[in-house]
């Protein structure tokens, strides 16, 4: 996989994690200047968290080309 499709794939994935997560919480009438920092916040730890499994699965499955990643496992 490329570095685009990686990134696109990631990208869409991350989405699919916000979507989960708002469905999850409901109240999916309400408009999104209703959301509070709290629930960006929530958002955002989702779309990062399916982030590093991901990257962290592409470090696993191709070492080679996810040099560029490593810095994701570094403590």
């Amino acid at each position: 996989m490329t570095d685009d499709e990686w990134q696109a794939h990631t990208t869409r994935e991350a989405a699919k994690a916000i979507g989960r997560w708002l469905e999850g919480r409901g109240r999916l009438h309400q408009p999104i200047r209703s959301l509070t920092i709290a629930d960006l916040e929530a958002m955002a730890s989702n779309a990062i968290s399916r982030f590093v499994v991901l990257g962290a699965q592409r470090i696993r499955d191709e070492p080679e080309e996810a040099t560029d990643l490593m810095w994701l496992l570094a403590g």
